[in-house]
């Protein structure tokens, strides 16, 4: 049976991903949180990891001779100036990009004893800017050049690197702007589908390029955004 981990697969669109691949595989998910117990209702073993713990990530994949998929979804966003400080702006930076970095190079032996692949967690704002929480935005800009990055120099180890770039998708990182109307409504009618996405629709996205159907496809930003990056 194959082996997924997913870093922060304990909410949110880590835990749809890692649902969805416990169907088929041994899954193991993190969450920055002591989980109540071992295993998750959908059959997932569940671990306690900070990603900004160089020793706490070494050790957490040391337990791992090979990993089929690992998936990369820890992080956070600040909201209300606080991302304007230069703490704020570091710590953002620190788990969104730095400890996606620290788990990929962790992870580097069991991967490439399984010949298996990473999907890295983008954004939509990999490719656009935003007034209101820089340190965000850059995280994941450089998440986009971090994935094809190392796309270039693991593929002739045999391990594919991609990335997922949702769009707005509703999650208690979102929540603040689902539950305000006016800056909704905004989003939505920018969105060519017309609606909020949910975790689930990253779940297709994310199997196909962990897949066997994606075997010639690495160093991709694949956007789930409804069609917004589009307009």
């Amino acid at each position: 049976m194959k082996t997924v981990v997913v870093i922060g697969g304990s909410s949110g669109i880590g835990r749809a991903i890692a649902s969805a691949f416990a169907e088929q595989a041994s899954v193991h998910i993190t969450g920055v949180e002591a989980p109540d117990n071992g295993v998750t209702d959908f059959g997932a073993r569940q671990y306690q990891l900070d990603v900004r713990n160089d020793d706490a990530v070494m050790a957490f994949f040391a337990q791992f001779t090979r990993i089929d998929v690992l998936v990369n979804c820890a992080g956070v966003i600040l909201r209300g100036g606080k991302e304007f400080t230069p703490q704020g702006f570091a710590d953002v930076v620190d788990i969104n990009l730095n400890g996606t970095q620290r788990c990929c190079q962790a992870a580097f032996e069991a991967l490439k004893n399984a010949g298996g692949c990473i999907v890295n967690t983008a954004s939509m704002l990999s490719f656009f800017g935003s007034g209101f929480v820089p340190a965000y935005s850059a995280s994941k800009g450089g998440i986009a050049q971090l994935t094809r990055s190392l796309a270039i120099a693991w593929a002739p180890e045999g391990i594919r690197v991609n990335a997922l770039a949702p769009g707005w998708i509703a999650t208690e990182l979102t929540s603040a702007l689902v539950q305000d109307k006016e800056r909704s409504a905004e989003l939505i009618d920018r969105t060519p589908m017309g609606r909020w996405g949910a975790p689930d629709d990253l779940i297709g996205p994310a199997l196909f390029l962990a897949s066997p159907g994606a075997k010639f496809v690495t160093g991709v930003i694949l956007p789930v955004d409804g069609g917004y990056a589009a307009r």
